[in-house]
């Protein structure tokens, strides 16, 4: 029987150290990645994981500030804050942003238009600033989102303030709204003072007062755990808040034009004399600006662009359109002041008015024409045959440094951004733009406010202003002070010296007002079914062309088309004796001034001046 096999001893050896030497490289080489792993990431990624650690534990959180309120001058309030739950993206927390937005419609309500708002403004922040989807959620949203929040990395609720005008578009063409900021505001603005601020004034008060009204970002250092949570605050400066804007702007006065003008297209401005503000400054139709707070829906805004009523259109500040009969004041001064005629000078007015030399005849409104008419009776019966040939004599080159004075022709500095300045023709100005000389007939229908001359409605109420202030025009004023949180106040926009018109004799004066009194109060006058005995008014019709009528062809207003029919204009101040508003108002295809503007104007100084209510 065969005994054990001996063990083969330096075999073993052999082997065991083979297998030694294989681990131990296997060792130093499992080392040396590691000791160049960990070389990679504290050092070539140091910085990388510093601030990922950071971020991990403390983070800068910006607080926006509360917008100011916006006040009318009795204290009703025109645009405020109010609180609303926000769902917010920050997108270089999401893996897969598209997933994402679609397993969040399953558990709050958003649209394609939420969508494509928000990639817009996704594009116009950086990746870690967290963008607003859906404003507004109600509390069952809410609630409904909180229970999985878990599953949303990058996805939180936040309290957000919402701009809000309770009048809603009773004010908008004054007060303008905020919206969302673009890319282009983004590139303009400091960064640095709107972080966490979503919305910035577009137009009217609300962006002229930009700067007054957004206020100061605050800054919150918080702790957060690696999902972006809060766990707590560590240190926080509070935001400065907005200040409040007092406007000059009469909301019953507003409401009452706005009833007044009815179904017309239009526009009304008042203005008070002695100060430059404006009581009421109403373009119609409107709209409502709240959509335009949260983001308008594309179908919403083409609904209003397309419109042809243009509701988004600012006829107060940007519809231009030619003053009529409504200049005639001002150029009878510009005579007066000249000596092209004197107050009681008469001129025979057969119906039409001929060019020295020329076959062309420019009517009069009245066909048989007016007889012998002196500068009262031309004014009070608006003959037009007087004015043409006043504004032969003055000649476009004084009419035009004349005019000037009263804001004609170039913007009145009001305090919105959308003013246009209109239109005063020159000599000048027509070989500049239109690289032809001027001819006389454009002197005689200028005289008459038709032709070249444009104006806007505020124009026309700050040049009434201006009458009624004995010729220092002021600048419309919408704000009147700038109320800060502390309880001070300051004037919103200070009014520059007045610069007062250079009229040699106040008989001038006083036989112009005389006239355009006689408009109302007078028993000839245009405007005479507005007179009222409560108070004085004084005031002068207006009809504007809106095409020109051929020398064999009459106009008949019943038998064209309601866009073709002229436009009605009236502009007036009261009392007389001490001016305390003066208006101007504009109705697109109204026909007569007498008879469709000018009971507009007077039921909105009758609410003014008598504390009437509006029905």
């Amino acid at each position: 029987m065969a005994g054990p096999a001996l063990k083969d001893h330096l075999r073993e050896t052999r082997l065991f150290v083979g297998r030694a030497v294989v681990a131990g490289v296997l060792v130093v080489l499992l080392m040396a990645g590691l000791a160049v792993r960990l070389g990679y990431l504290q050092v070539t990624l140091f910085d990388h994981y510093r601030t990922l650690s950071s971020e991990n534990r403390v983070k800068l959180v910006p607080l926006p500030p509360t917008r100011g309120l916006i006040y009318d001058r009795n204290g009703v309030l025109l645009a405020d804050n109010y609180p609303t739950y926000s769902i917010e993206i920050t997108p270089d927390q999401v893996d897969d942003l598209e997933r994402t937005l679609e397993d969040l419609r399953h558990i709050v309500t958003i649209t394609d238009d939420d969508v494509q708002r928000f990639h817009r403004a996704r594009r116009q922040q950086q990746r870690f600033n967290s963008v607003p989807i859906r404003f507004k959620l109600d509390d069952e949203e809410v609630a409904r989102f909180a229970v999985v929040r878990h599953r949303f990395p990058g996805v939180d609720i936040q309290a957000r303030l919402l701009r809000r005008y309770p009048e809603g578009d009773k004010a908008v063409h004054a007060l303008g709204y905020v919206g969302r900021i673009n890319q282009q505001e983004q590139e303009q603005i400091d960064a640095a003072a709107y972080a966490g601020s979503t919305h910035i004034g577009k137009l009217g008060i609300e962006r002229f007062y930009e700067a007054e009204l957004h206020g100061e970002v605050g800054l919150q250092q918080v702790e957060v755990n690696a999902m972006g949570r809060v766990i707590r605050v560590l240190e926080t400066r509070a935001p400065v808040p907005g200040k409040n804007l007092r406007l000059h702007l009469d909301m019953g006065l507003q409401e009452a034009a706005l009833e007044a003008l009815g179904d017309e297209t239009g526009a009304a401005v008042a203005i008070d004399p002695k100060t430059g503000g404006v009581l009421a400054l109403v373009s119609k139709p409107g709209y409502d600006p709240n959509p335009f707070v949260e983001g308008i829906s594309a179908a919403l805004y083409r609904q209003l662009r397309d419109d042809p009523e243009r509701p988004l259109y600012n006829r107060a500040l940007r519809g231009l359109y030619p003053p009529g009969s409504t200049i005639k004041p001002f150029v009878a001064l510009a005579g007066l002041e000249m000596g092209a005629v004197s107050a009681h000078q008469n001129k025979f007015c057969p119906g039409f008015y001929r060019l020295p030399g020329q076959s062309h005849r420019y009517r009069d409104w009245k066909k048989g024409g007016h007889g012998a008419v002196d500068l009262n009776r031309a004014i009070v019966e608006s003959c037009d045959v007087y004015f043409y040939d006043l504004a032969h004599d003055l000649g476009i080159d004084r009419l035009h440094k004349f005019l000037s004075g009263f804001s004609f022709g170039r913007k009145t500095g009001i305090d919105l951004t959308e003013e246009l300045g209109g239109l005063l023709p020159s000599r000048e100005w027509k070989e500049r733009a239109r690289r032809q000389p001027w001819y006389p007939g454009e002197t005689i229908i200028t005289g008459i406010g038709q032709g070249y001359l444009l104006t806007t409605p505020l124009q026309l109420a700050a040049a009434t202003a201006t009458l009624a202030n004995g010729g220092r025009f002021l600048a419309p004023r919408v704000a009147a002070a700038i109320e800060a949180p502390d309880g001070s106040a300051s004037l919103a926009a200070p009014q520059p010296p007045p610069a007062p018109l250079p009229v040699t004799s106040p008989d001038n004066w006083q036989d112009v007002l005389q006239g355009m009194v006689d408009v109302v109060q007078g028993p000839r006058g245009t405007a005479r079914r507005i007179r009222t005995d409560t108070y004085r008014i004084a005031g002068k019709t207006g009809t504007a062309q809106v095409f020109t009528v051929g020398q064999a062809e009459e106009y008949d207003e019943d038998k064209i088309d309601k866009k073709l029919r002229d436009h009605a204009l009236f502009i007036a101040f009261a009392p007389v004796e001490d001016p305390r508003i003066a208006v101007g108002v504009l109705i697109e295809h109204g026909g007569h001034g007498g008879a469709v503007a000018a009971p507009i104007a007077r039921r909105i100084m009758d609410v003014y001046l008598m504390g009437e209510q509006p029905p």
